[in-house]
């Protein structure tokens, strides 16, 4: 489905593919030989979502641009299914597992690889050819990999990085309310859209 979201309509190259199961919103754009299938969503909420050529965007992934963090996914990539990609910047030759989750302001330089479940937090670079290991957590610029029973370990370098401002656009004291809140406007804006090609 084609949807126009924010004034802005989705684009897909001529020798692209798009399931008719899948969702593009917005500011997308789809390059050359790639694929999208079936349930993935690529929304551009208030940011760009730019997929580079032969890119396979795999069964419910979701890839969503934001407002200073826009997605770029590079060439020769594949996004597993159930991939998490949310403002993120993703180089050329990656790989992004299985229930990957990256964060806005995170970096996968050329070539890195994030695998089942692992998960790259906000503002965190992932360095050329990078291996985020099955369900562990990369967080911090340089990227510093745990496993998830170290929760302590990563809570202590991911404080630094901005979650809350980088995400949601306020303060680290904003409660779940205040956060709630402001994420029910935001949204809002898709009562607006308009199905372009369903």
């Amino acid at each position: 489905m084609i949807i126009e979201h924010r004034g802005r309509r989705p684009v897909v190259h001529e020798s692209a593919y798009v399931s008719p199961a899948a969702v593009l919103s917005g500011d997308v754009s789809v390059g050359a030989g790639s694929r999208v299938l079936h349930g993935a969503v690529l929304t551009a909420e208030d940011g760009p979502v730019r997929i580079g050529e032969n890119v396979v965007v795999m069964e419910n992934a979701v890839v969503r641009g934001r407002a200073g963090h826009p997605t770029t996914i590079g060439d020769a990539v594949m996004v597993g299914p159930h991939a998490h990609v949310n403002g993120s910047t993703v180089g050329d030759n990656c790989f992004v597992a299985t229930g990957a989750s990256l964060f806005p302001g995170s970096t996968l330089e050329a070539g890195a690889e994030v695998r089942i479940n692992g998960v790259v937090q906000v503002n965190t670079r992932l360095s050329v050819g990078a291996v985020v290991p099955i369900g562990w957590v990369a967080v911090g610029d340089p990227a510093q990999l745990f496993p998830p029973d170290r929760h302590d370990e990563i809570w202590a370098v991911q404080r630094a990085l901005g979650f809350a401002v980088t995400v949601y656009g306020v303060g680290a004291d904003a409660t779940m309310d205040d956060i709630m809140r402001g994420q029910s406007r935001f949204y809002g804006a898709h009562r607006d859209d308009t199905v372009v090609d369903g």
